[in-house]
């Protein structure tokens, strides 16, 4: 892993965002990048509410959030793959500390069920791994002060030591789950990973041919370790493209069409119509 990944694929209106909250990736521990993506970091301060919308990898995430409100209430979610757009409202002062799983990577630290059984669910973390209240004030850093000159502030950047010890909770969380190796989660990483960067593979057919195995097991494969099928993987990477050309400027969209594997420009504006809410050309607009 040569670092935390620079695009902002599957978030929509990431400008939008970025001007509203400090958005920051980080490097997880060495012995724990085989099963991570990377560290999301979220600290906002809003005179308005802001709602953010994102188009879901197909990985889980572990979310440790604090809203800075009367009773200042901290708690921890384990969120499946999502299976529709995410909005999520942000008001007022808080922070996320988010775990981002590569896709497959989640089932060594709760080998116990198939990640399937998380799949469009958020739940309490405590119902999934063992989590103190000492962990959630260690991820989430000092309450925030009421006054909004202080250095502490959401609103003011943490000093790099402060980031740096948020992170290191992470790490000494995540190490103390004591995730064990699982050569299956290997498989379907390496197979979800295949996915995303190889742009030839636009069919499950093509994988299970390339791969040697069946289009059973492949889907009981992924049911297991990545919680979602791996259609629904290659639907969910090509709309996460489609999403971040739409950003980028002017797009010849049956050309794009024909390059991420659809049949036609109706099929993807169908798909991106159904996953963001508004077809290719009005989100561009």
């Amino acid at each position: 892993m040569a670092g935390p990944r620079r695009d902002t694929r599957g978030i929509v209106d990431a400008p939008g965002l970025f001007a509203r909250v400090r958005f920051r990736r980080r490097e997880p521990a060495p012995a724990l990048r085989p099963y991570l993506e990377h560290y999301w970091l979220i600290d906002w301060d809003l005179e308005q509410p802001y709602v953010s919308h994102v188009v879901p990898h197909p990985s889980v995430n572990v979310v440790f959030q604090r809203f800075d409100t009367p009773g200042r209430v901290a708690f921890g979610e384990v969120a499946g793959v999502g299976l529709e757009l995410f909005a999520q409202r942000l008001e007022g002062r808080g922070r996320v500390c988010g775990v981002q799983f590569r896709p497959g990577g989640f089932r060594p630290f709760a080998p116990e069920r198939p990640v399937a059984e998380w799949t469009g669910r958020r739940v309490p973390v405590g119902e999934v791994l063992p989590t103190t209240e000492a962990d959630l004030a260690a991820i989430l850093g000092p309450d925030a002060p009421d006054s909004p000159d202080s250095p502490d502030s959401p609103d003011s950047p943490d000093s790099p030591e402060d980031e740096d010890a948020r992170v290191a909770a992470l790490d000494t969380y995540l190490l103390g789950l004591d995730p064990r190796p699982d050569p299956e989660a290997l498989r379907a990483m390496a197979l979800a990973d295949r996915i995303r960067t190889d742009r030839t593979i636009r069919r499950v057919g093509r994988l299970t041919e390339e791969e040697g195995v069946s289009a059973r097991s492949l889907q009981r494969l992924f049911a297991g370790y990545v919680g979602v099928g791996p259609k629904w993987v290659i639907l969910r990477y090509r709309i996460h493209e489609a999403l971040e050309r739409a950003e980028s400027g002017a797009v010849d969209w049956p050309a794009l069409a024909a390059d991420l594997g659809y049949s036609d420009q109706a099929h993807l504006v169908r798909d991106f119509t159904a996953t963001v809410g508004v077809p290719p050309t009005a989100y561009a607009r």
